[in-house]
């Protein structure tokens, strides 16, 4: 069924709505919650769970103190009488009649500070443990990230954020005005080095392209304006061979639909200057990763054929 429907898409715009809309329809079929329309996603909380919890005990164990505090302080407000009461259920020990009760309530006061310090010992444990954990595994993933998390303290971006006209007169200079670039001697050597390289052989894009593109994408990283994941070319497999001939006819025509050049631009703040327009860094997830990434498929091999005889010609001269 999904393979008439791409066959009759004209372009890629078409076969990317014919995708959602197939992705949708399986979302509502095995009954997956959908985002609400004009909503924005709320993002989940960095805090994990069992520092949550953690932190719950110690805010009603210190909730308890501050009431226990104030019924030795001579307080006999029913919520207060209530709250002592249901600490000393169980036991043999009354509030009303007991004479000693003074010295009760310091002891089960003292007992919660110690549960508190103790809790609090936990959480900078358990943290510690989880930050070395992250560091070893950025460490084999990406040791440039790590160090420069090392280098650079974590900002905190819930400062004042610049105004809007400021950001966009500021991205506007860098994007949008044209620069005229000084043509030195340099680049007449590199147009000198460059005419003799041949001409690479035309790109042929097929399915397996398309296939290995989508594999090694993220399944669920920040899609385009169109709002599809990645996790959805995997899965409808039909689609690669609609896609190697669309992408081929889009690479011969020179032309590259507006889907994959458009995307929504997020600002994360690089210091503590959170009103300067420059002090952030700009990230715009789009449609184009497949794209890239067969680009490169089909590049990689001429680019190091290319490279490795520049780097033995380099190495006769030294």
């Amino acid at each position: 069924m999904l393979v008439t429907y791409l066959e009759a898409g004209r372009d890629l715009c078409e076969t990317d709505s014919i995708l959602f809309g197939a992705a949708l329809a399986v979302c509502r079929i095995i009954g997956a919650k959908l985002p609400m329309a004009g909503r924005a996603t709320t993002q989940s909380s960095a805090i994990p769970a069992w520092r949550k919890r953690i932190e719950d005990r110690i805010a009603k164990a210190r909730a308890l103190i501050g009431r226990l505090t104030s019924f030795r302080s001579g307080n006999n407000r029913p919520r207060i009488m209530r709250t002592v009461r249901m600490v000393f259920a169980g036991t043999n020990i009354s509030c009303m009649s007991q004479p000693d009760i003074t010295q009760k309530l310091t002891e089960r006061i003292d007992d919660l500070k110690q549960k508190i310090a103790a809790w609090g010992k936990r959480i900078r444990r358990f943290s510690e443990r989880s930050r070395r954990f992250n560091q070893n595994r950025l460490f084999q993933s990406d040791q440039k990230r790590l160090y420069k998390s090392l280098k650079q303290p974590k900002v905190c971006g819930a400062g004042q954020g610049p105004d809007q006209a400021d950001i966009i007169a500021f991205w506007r200079g860098l994007w949008s005005e044209p620069v005229n670039h000084s043509e030195g001697p340099l680049m007449e050597v590199v147009a000198s080095q460059g005419a003799s390289v041949m001409p690479m052989d035309p790109i042929t894009i097929t399915p397996e392209d398309v296939a290995e593109a989508v594999r090694r994408a993220p399944n669920w990283k920040s899609p385009g304006l169109d709002g599809l994941h990645h996790y959805w070319l995997k899965g409808f497999i039909v689609c690669h061979a609609v896609l190697a001939r669309q992408f081929q006819e889009a690479l011969d025509q020179k032309t590259v639909p507006s889907l994959f050049t458009t995307g929504i631009t997020h600002l994360v703040p690089k210091d503590q200057d959170t009103t300067d327009p420059s002090k952030y860094c700009p990230i715009t997830p789009n449609s184009a990763e497949a794209t890239s990434h067969i680009t490169y498929i089909n590049l990689a091999p001429p680019l190091s054929i290319i490279l490795y005889d520049r780097d033995v010609r380099s190495c006769r001269f030294m």
